[in-house]
């Protein structure tokens, strides 16, 4: 799911050095594993679906597919697919407390008692 090699960058070619993904790349393996391991699987597909409509889309068995980038664009797509996933994951915990609430007798409320 996550591979740790996608952060590996030269930082030898003279630009700024992008605060995102030093702070990843600082980051070891195992703790970035387990934060996209933590996503459930509508939220992950909700998010490829997303960058691969950034990125665009064409079958990998009928097209070699690269895709290139500069750094700084590379990084605004991993902000925003990271906070796209923050957002995601707020919804889908808030969906939960409100089926939690709704389906627990006690706590739901008779709109003809108010």
């Amino acid at each position: 799911m996550f591979n740790p090699e996608f952060l590996a960058t030269d930082n030898n070619e003279g630009h700024e050095a992008n605060a995102l993904i030093q702070y990843l790349q600082d980051q070891p393996a195992d703790v970035l594993q387990r934060v996209a391991k933590s996503a459930s699987p509508e939220i992950q597909e909700i998010i490829r679906h997303n960058v691969q409509g950034l990125l665009g889309m064409l079958p990998g068995e009928q097209f070699e597919v690269k895709v290139t980038s500069s750094k700084d664009n590379l990084a605004s797509l991993l902000a925003s697919a990271m906070m796209t996933g923050y957002f995601l994951r707020q919804m889908e915990q808030r969906k939960q407390l409100e089926e939690t609430l709704l389906s627990d007798e006690e706590m739901s409320v008779d709109p003809d008692k108010i």
